[in-house]
């Protein structure tokens, strides 16, 4: 596994547990860092991963319900839930990772850490966001500024 899509996978399990626990998100990524320790930029990804999506969940899960109101939110497994919500924080939030390269880790999360179904539901969701990207955007941005 890469090294970005490793420091992914341990950003989206840090929000799993913050999500299913309600862990402080400081102490869970420290504890997260202090079992598998990255590279100072790696970690540094994982904070901003977990600390640009916590603040927007919401908003997040509204988008995503938004272009795919075929799939309940509240019938989502917790962990494609996540998986969903980096992704899209990461291609209409932070903007730094084109929307194929966010689809296409999504995926391998899903691969890793959800069920059988999980990758081709993650595609399907994220695919339906993509094709309305600029309204996504639009959507996030007021409260990213905002934060």
């Amino acid at each position: 596994m890469k090294a970005r899509t490793r420091a992914r996978g341990t950003a989206l399990q840090a929000l799993y547990e913050v999500d299913m626990v309600g862990h402080p998100p400081l102490q869970v990524l420290q504890d997260r860092l202090e079992e598998e320790p990255f590279p100072d930029e790696l970690a540094e990804f994982i904070r901003q991963i977990i600390f640009g999506v916590i603040p927007l969940r919401e908003q997040l899960d509204q988008v995503i319900a938004r272009y795919a109101p075929e799939w309940p939110l509240d019938q989502i497994a917790a962990i494609d839930r996540n998986i969903l919500r980096i992704a899209t924080w990461e291609f209409a939030a932070q903007r730094d990772t084109p929307v194929k390269v966010a689809i296409n880790e999504a995926v391998e999360l899903a691969k890793a850490f959800g069920s059988d179904s999980a990758p081709r539901f993650v595609n399907g969701v994220l695919g339906s966001l993509a094709e309305h990207e600029n309204e996504v955007v639009q959507f996030l941005m007021p409260k990213c500024q905002a934060d």
